[in-house]
């Protein structure tokens, strides 16, 4: 690929595509290792490794909505002041363009639950690669490492 050709702008979105906020966390144990969950194998996606979170509903700020997602779905208790902002990921899936911020939390109560995932599992930066993943998380990886 020459420059211009990777200069070259995408095409809009179509009016019909609808763009999807969701908010995801990193969690960061003692020993540096990141929590990754499963996607349930009946779901979009089943199979796939990724950052814990969901969806931001209306009147939800990105950090008390992952705060939600994370009591929902893994049994553990954080708080926005706990976050740090790692970066987002801007990707156009068939049905939808996805937007996620990623947060890393080193700060919370509880043992992580797979209340809504097929597993969890605690993982080194450089693991990540290497994990079949969602194409919204991978961009992620690379600023995840640059933070840690």
């Amino acid at each position: 690929m020459n420059c211009a050709d990777a200069l070259a702008l995408p095409p809009p979105l179509s009016p019909d595509k609808r763009i999807v906020m969701v908010t995801a966390g990193a969690l960061i144990d003692y020993r540096g290792k990141i929590l990754v969950a499963q996607r349930p194998l009946h779901k979009s996606l089943g199979g796939l490794w990724e950052f814990p979170g969901g969806k931001i509903e209306v009147g939800e700020t990105p950090e008390f909505a992952l705060m939600r997602e994370l009591r929902e779905e893994l049994s553990i208790e954080t708080r926005p002041c706990a976050m740090t902002p790692v970066g987002f990921a801007s990707h156009t899936y068939d049905e939808f363009h996805l937007l996620m911020p990623l947060f890393a939390i080193r700060v919370w109560s509880g043992i992580p639950q797979a209340n809504e995932h097929a597993g969890l599992q605690w993982v080194n930066v450089l693991e990540l690669y290497n994990l079949p993943m969602p194409e919204a998380d991978k961009p992620l990886i690379h600023q995840l490492e640059a933070m840690i």
